[in-house]
Formats: C-alpha cells, structure tokens, sequence
C-alpha cells in the first residue's frame, strides 16, 4: 500500500502539472462516469494531501477525493517534468507509482503499470491502458487512476467530514500541533502500539513499512498498550515520523537507516533489502544484535521485529 510520502508526492505532481488549467474528467471503465461528470471542464485550485488520502479541488466547490488503498496507482503522460528519485529494481511498478524517471526538461512521456521508465509517446493523448476508473487529461498532461479503494466527489462539507476523521500529518497539522494531537490520540488507546500507529484516526501515513521501521528504531515492542506508554516516548515517535516522512516525500524511497554514505546509501536507494531494518527480513539476522526477525499477523498485516531488541 502506498505509504503518506507517496501520496504527498502525487500531489505534489497535481500541483505541478494540473493545478490551474481546466481538465478533462472521463471515466474509461465506466465507474466514475457519474461522478466525472461533475467535475469535467472545470479547473483545479488546490491540492490536498493528508497521510493516504488526496484531495483535488475544483474551481466550482467540488472536490475529488482519492485513498489508493492496496492496489490504487496513477499514471502520469505528457510533458512531465519530475525530480529524479531512486528506483527499487525489484520492487512493483506500483510502489513506484509515483517515480517518474527524470528527464531534465519537460518531455512527452508515459509511465504505466507494466513500465519501469517513461517511454516516448507517439501521440497525445494516449489510449487508456486497463481499467482506468478516472482520467484527468489537459492540453499537456494525463493522469489515469486505477484500482483505489475510494474515488469519489464531495463538497466542502463532505471533505471536511473525511478530514475530521483523520489524524494528525506532519507536513499537514505541523510539527507542535500535529505532536500535541497525536499525543492525545495515542495515549487514550488500550491497544498494542503496533496497531495504534496504522489507525489512520490517530496518525495519517504510517503503513506497514514506517510502521516496522519507526517501532524498531525506537526499540519498542509492537505489542505494549499505547496507553501505558510514557508521554516522551509517543514524543518521540512523532518527531521520527516526521523525520522518515519528509526524507520519504525528498527521496521517493522509505529510506529508514539513518547515517548511510556512499557506497551504503546507494545500495539503500537502489534495493529495499538494504534500506530497512526489520521489514520483509524474516529469520535473517538482525542488523544490530543477530537475533532472528520475527514476523507475525497483526490485525490483517504482516508485522515485522526483533525479538530482542524490542522484547
């Protein structure tokens, strides 16, 4: 599932290459046609990100809301013109969904599914591929959403409704408030700390990765009640999610091992098996004490620790 730092990337897409400009709404399979239909023509003013979800917002109040859940993903086409990211050799198209391989100057590109890098178009715009829900296309630029768990379009009241029920973003609330309402979300829950930091209602982003990740570099056990946790050490899982988050949102990879150089960090960016501390590295050696990692199903999601640094 893409995690908060893909999809404040995507938006930042949105920004880049549609806000501003009318749009084009259709829907190829059929799904959104309704929905599409009362948005198309008009032009985005604002883009939203908060943890997994994004918000477009049009030029007649309505906003499109879209959460990719597990297997959403957009595609982007036309003059595109991206920050270069590391990309993950061995990862899915989907989980780079969002890094596009950079070209310098803006160039007609399409990045699909099956493609690891943009390929040079032969016409604009380009014929759907799959089962496209929406497609957003203006004069220069086309973005195909597949597979999201929700697509829909709201007003204002509805929007802030969603909102309402999120928790606090980093890049969103900012650090003092977002850390103030995260503290007083987690420290009412009588659950395992493992499951309070994938509650979006509590903290927007965090998936399976950031999760592993943040719980192993605080060295803590993913089954302590978040409750009974002292305040300074929810603390500190705020301020290290804003830490991964940003590095997240900069690189375009879930770089969670702190003090990489040269040769290490270029391994990290280029492979997942080398950027992360205990995530999808079961009964391999842990990085710090040798101990093997431990994976076990917590609430549907396979959780990852070491079983002596985090007892």
């Amino acid at each position: 599932m893409p995690e908060g730092h893909s999809v404040h990337r995507i938006t930042a897409q949105f920004a880049r290459h549609f806000e501003g400009a009318p749009v084009a709404v259709s829907s190829p399979q059929g799904r959104f046609a309704a929905d599409a239909r009362l948005i198309d023509g008009r032009t985005i003013v604002r883009c939203r990100a908060v943890g997994k979800q994004m918000f477009l917002e049009f030029d007649n109040g309505l906003w499109l809301r879209v959460h990719l859940g597990m297997y959403g993903a957009w595609d982007f086409a036309g003059d595109i013109d991206v920050p270069a990211v590391a990309r993950d050799p061995e990862s899915t198209a989907r989980d780079n969904a969002d890094s596009l391989a950079s070209m310098g100057a803006p160039r007609r590109l399409r990045m699909a599914e099956s493609e690891r890098l943009g390929a040079e178009l032969e016409g604009f715009p380009p014929e759907p591929i799959g089962q496209v829900r929406v497609r957003l296309l203006t004069d220069h630029a086309v973005a195909d959403l597949r597979g999201p768990t929700a697509c829909e379009v709201l007003d204002g009241e509805g929007v802030d409704a969603v909102l309402a029920r999120l928790g606090p973003d980093p890049l969103v609330d900012g650090r003092v408030r977002g850390e103030k309402r995260f503290l007083e979300l987690a420290g009412r829950k009588r659950q395992a700390i493992g499951l309070v930091l994938m509650d979006q209602s509590v903290v927007s982003g965090i998936g399976n990765v950031y999760r592993a990740e943040m719980l192993f570099r605080a060295r803590l056990s993913p089954f302590a009640t978040a409750a009974e946790l002292p305040r300074d050490v929810l603390s500190a899982l705020w301020t290290d999610w804003d830490h991964l988050l940003r590095i997240g949102v900069k690189t375009g990879q879930m770089l969670t091992m702190d003090g990489l150089r040269g040769a290490a960090r270029a391994r990290a960016l280029a492979s997942r098996d080398d950027r992360h501390w205990v995530y999808h590295r079961t009964g391999l050696p842990c990085r710090v004490c040798g101990t093997e990692i431990a994976m076990q199903e917590m609430a549907g999601r396979k959780l990852y620790w070491c079983p002596l640094d985090q007892a």
